[in-house]
């Protein structure tokens, strides 16, 4: 069984970011999870930044992030959230949904909301994507490769490459990662 990994919002925001992980995930590495909060930040900080971004493209990309990966909605989580503490509070519901899914990892570019003083208590060590991604490559870098092949094969306007989708992940702050799959 893989282990389960809950995906922090700062994570799934990025498009290609998003992409791997949902693959990473789909592939059954581990066992991807998230929670309808955690879908709103990220698309309402879409539809804020980026209002260019028709809002049906972004239902439809919600929407296939559910189907993408099997049983990877947390509910019931919410009762958790009073009683957790951590440096913003804003942030509890996510380690509230790791408490409930029985995370072994957050993934976050949030670090430091998410100390390891706060989670050890409860197992959890948080990962940022780059740290994430890179654990990955070492369990198994074909499935990690694999996914990257699929990216690139699903960019149509205009056509992906290899090369065009670890740019991508590099700028979405991949560098570790990049580096070593740049070097298998």
């Amino acid at each position: 069984m893989s282990f389960v990994v809950v995906y922090d919002a700062n994570v799934l925001y990025p498009s290609t970011l998003r992409d791997l992980l949902l693959r990473i995930g789909a592939s059954g590495l581990v066992q991807a999870k998230w929670t309808n909060q955690i879908l709103d930040e990220v698309f309402d900080n879409l539809r804020t930044n980026r209002p260019d971004l028709p809002r049906e493209a972004l239902s439809r990309t919600r929407s296939l992030m559910m189907t993408a990966v099997r049983d990877c909605l947390v509910t019931g989580y919410e009762p958790l959230i009073p009683v957790l503490e951590l440096p913003d509070p804003d942030d509890r519901h996510v380690l509230a949904a790791a408490i409930k899914a029985r995370a072994q990892v957050i993934v976050t570019n949030n670090r430091k909301d998410f100390p390891t003083d706060a989670l050890r208590q409860w197992d959890i060590d948080p990962k940022d994507a780059d740290e994430f991604v890179l654990d990955q490559i070492g369990l198994d870098a074909k499935v990690v490769w694999s996914c990257v092949q699929q990216i690139a094969n699903s960019w149509r306007t205009p056509p992906g490459t290899i090369g065009d989708v670890l740019a991508s992940l590099e700028r979405s702050g991949l560098v570790q990662s990049v580096a070593e799959l740049r070097a298998r």
